[in-house]
């Protein structure tokens, strides 16, 4: 397309914009579920440093550029388990977003520590329905409004309602997630007549997605986290959009908007994924030199030899390699372990330490009671005979003790685990050690 014809599609749009309104330029550059990757993964792709490059390119020469993240930024390296996601949070300051939203694994290391992760921000981190008992919300703002190429953005920050089965009481402590549909619609009201577009910063299921885009036709963009599973193609309905990204930092999303000051919608709109490929980007120099400091604080300890995988593993293998683990390790009949809670695959080859902290890097404990097989739940016997009177052990970490009804968890309530078989990540480490190896 020649200067020309670009001018005159330009003149087109004013000329079609209803009076008094004007049609501007948007250009919202996104991530999501980062979780401390600080480098590539096994198949290269993703790294602080390089997700950093990615980033700096787009926004060379875009003068209406915002950059946001969608929750989950720590926790799934040693480096973020170890320091409890601080040092991550120092370094992604040098992203330079200009607000991001809070995701679910930002509690693990419990709620006063996501405080200290606020005040560590350089930029503004919002939710609108992250409430005390009484109402008061926890971060200092439900949303923000950003000023960009002429334009009011309002970002509203939000937390999926499944917040309750995704932590524990002990990490939470008065907080909670309120109804997220409910906040939301309430703060983009209040924001409306003060913003030219909202735009919903979300860390939420695809249930929640698609309800906001079915029925809350005041918020014309979505922007979101907590799936991981990138989308190929924007999802859109009744021209309102919604966009997200690959999680460890394999993509950045590029959304380029044409946005009526009237409406307060987008006229129109672009959306493009940009690989964040290590062997083809340079990494950004002074992300580069943070990330090797905190990989070297915790190399001594994760990168040593552990035993050797004659294959890969994907994620559902690698939990059976973990379910097995702890019937080994505790002598349990059963052991249970959610697909969610394991967080990474295992390579082919020499396997050091580390490898178990990404698969698991929370700090779990193992805990193990005695059932009557009548009350063994049905996703632990699976296919095996259970006689309904014999008296079997079962195996499983502290927070699916703590969450026995939720999803992906034992669809069970009541079960009390007596037993402690101390953290699941050392339990695994020695497990493997005696293994030598793996097939």
């Amino acid at each position: 397309m020649n200067k020309r014809t670009r001018r005159w599609l330009a003149l087109g749009l004013l000329v079609a914009a209803p009076l008094g309104a004007e049609i501007r330029s948007l250009t919202i550059l996104h991530t999501n579920d980062l979780h401390a990757r600080l480098t590539p993964l096994e198949n290269q792709q993703g790294g602080f440093a390089y997700v950093a490059t990615a980033i700096e390119r787009e926004r060379e020469h875009c003068t209406d550029c915002i950059l946001l993240n969608a929750g989950d930024l720590v926790q799934g390296t040693p480096v973020s388990t170890i320091y409890h996601g601080l040092p991550v949070f120092e370094i992604a300051n040098l992203f330079h977003f200009d607000a991001a939203t809070l995701g679910n694994h930002e509690f693990d290391y419990g709620w006063p520590q996501v405080r200290k992760f606020m005040q560590v921000a350089n930029y503004p981190v919002v939710s609108a329905n992250m409430v005390g008992a009484d109402g008061k919300l926890f971060t200092a703002q439900p949303y923000v409004i950003l000023k960009v190429n002429g334009l009011r953005v309002a970002v509203i920050g939000a937390m999926t309602d499944d917040l309750i089965n995704l932590t524990t009481p002990e990490s939470m402590g008065e907080w909670h997630a309120a109804p997220v549909f409910a906040a939301v619609r309430k703060y983009a009201a209040e924001v409306r007549d003060r913003s030219d577009l909202i735009v919903l910063l979300a860390h939420i299921t695809g249930e929640e997605e698609t309800r906001f885009l079915n029925d809350a036709p005041e918020i014309p963009v979505l922007v979101t986290g907590h799936l991981h599973t990138g989308l190929k193609h924007a999802v859109t309905r009744d021209g309102r959009i919604l966009v997200r990204v690959k999680s460890y930092g394999e993509e950045l999303g590029r959304l380029e908007l044409k946005v009526d000051t009237e409406k307060k919608a987008p006229v129109s709109w672009t959306w493009k994924l940009i690989p964040v490929d290590a062997k083809t980007l340079p990494p950004d120099a002074e992300i580069a030199a943070q990330v090797e400091h905190w990989e070297n604080a915790v190399k001594e300890r994760v990168d040593q030899p552990l035993a050797l995988a004659k294959r890969s593993f994907t994620r559902p293998q690698v939990r059976d390699l973990m379910e097995r683990a702890m019937r080994d390790q505790t002598g349990a009949d059963f052991a249970f372990v959610n697909l969610g809670g394991v967080r990474d695959t295992l390579p082919a080859g020499q396997l050091l330490v580390r490898n178990i902290w990404n698969i698991m890097p929370f700090d779990n404990q193992v805990v193990f009671g005695k059932f009557k097989g009548r009350d063994l739940p049905l996703v632990v016997v699976g296919e095996r005979h259970v006689e309904p009177d014999r008296e079997y052990t079962l195996a499983v970490t502290d927070f699916t003790a703590a969450n026995q009804g939720a999803k992906e968890q034992l669809q069970s309530k009541g079960l009390v685990f007596p037993g402690n078989g101390g953290l699941l990540r050392d339990l695994l480490v020695d497990w493997f050690r005696k293994k030598k190896v793996i097939e």
